[in-house]
C-alpha cells in the first residue's frame, strides 16, 4: 500500500522568480555563414594555390591549405569560447547568477537582494564594468556584454531589484 503524498505547494510570492535573464556573447556568424566563409576562403585559396603550381611553385600550394585550417582552427576556438553564458535569476528571497564556462562548468553566486549593490562603472579608455556586490561578494557581470547592452541590463535589473525590495501590496 502506497502512502499518500501531499500535493505539490505553488511556490511562494517570495520564492517566484520576479526577473530572470540569460546573457551570451553576441554571435555575429552562424553556422551557415561560416559555411559560406569556409568555402569562399578554400575557393581562393585552392585558386591560388593553382596558379602557383602551375607557374612551377608547387610548394606554395600547401602553404594555402594550411592557411585555410588555420583560419578552420581559429573560427573553431572562438565559436567554443562563445559556449560562455551567465544566468540571473531574482527572487524575494536571493538574486542568483549562474556563469557557465565554455566547459560546461559552472559558478554560482546567490546575494540577498536587499542588501546588493548594483553598480555599472564607466572606465576611460576602456568598456564600462557592471558589479554586484553584498558583504564582501563582488563578481562582474556582463563582462562579454557591449556597452549599451551592458548600460540596457543593468536599468532593467535595477527595476527588477526595486520591485524585489518593494512587492506591491495586493
Amino acid at each position: 500500500m502506497t502512502e499518500p503524498r501531499p500535493a505539490p505547494q505553488e511556490p511562494s510570492d517570495e520564492a517566484r522568480s520576479q526577473f530572470s535573464a540569460v546573457l551570451t556573447p553576441h554571435r555575429s556568424l552562424g553556422p551557415k555563414g561560416f559555411m559560406v566563409f569556409m568555402g569562399a576562403i578554400s575557393v581562393v585559396s585552392f585558386g591560388t594555390g593553382l596558379m602557383f603550381y602551375l607557374m612551377g611553385a608547387w610548394p606554395v600550394m600547401g602553404f594555402m591549405g594550411l592557411d585555410v585550417l588555420l583560419v578552420y582552427v581559429a573560427f573553431k576556438l572562438n565559436f567554443r569560447a562563445l559556449r560562455l553564458y551567465e544566468t540571473v535569476d531574482l527572487s524575494g528571497e536571493a538574486l542568483t547568477v549562474t556563469r557557465v564556462a565554455p566547459s560546461g562548468k559552472s559558478q554560482s553566486w546567490s546575494f540577498n537582494p536587499y542588501w546588493v549593490r548594483l553598480s555599472l562603472k564607466e572606465r576611460v579608455g576602456r568598456t564600462s564594468e557592471l558589479t554586484l556586490s553584498s558583504h564582501g561578494k563582488q563578481i562582474v557581470l556582463g563582462s562579454f556584454l557591449s556597452d549599451s547592452e551592458r548600460e540596457d541590463f543593468a536599468t532593467a535589473l535595477k527595476i527588477g531589484l526595486g520591485n524585489a525590495r518593494s512587492p506591491n501590496v495586493a
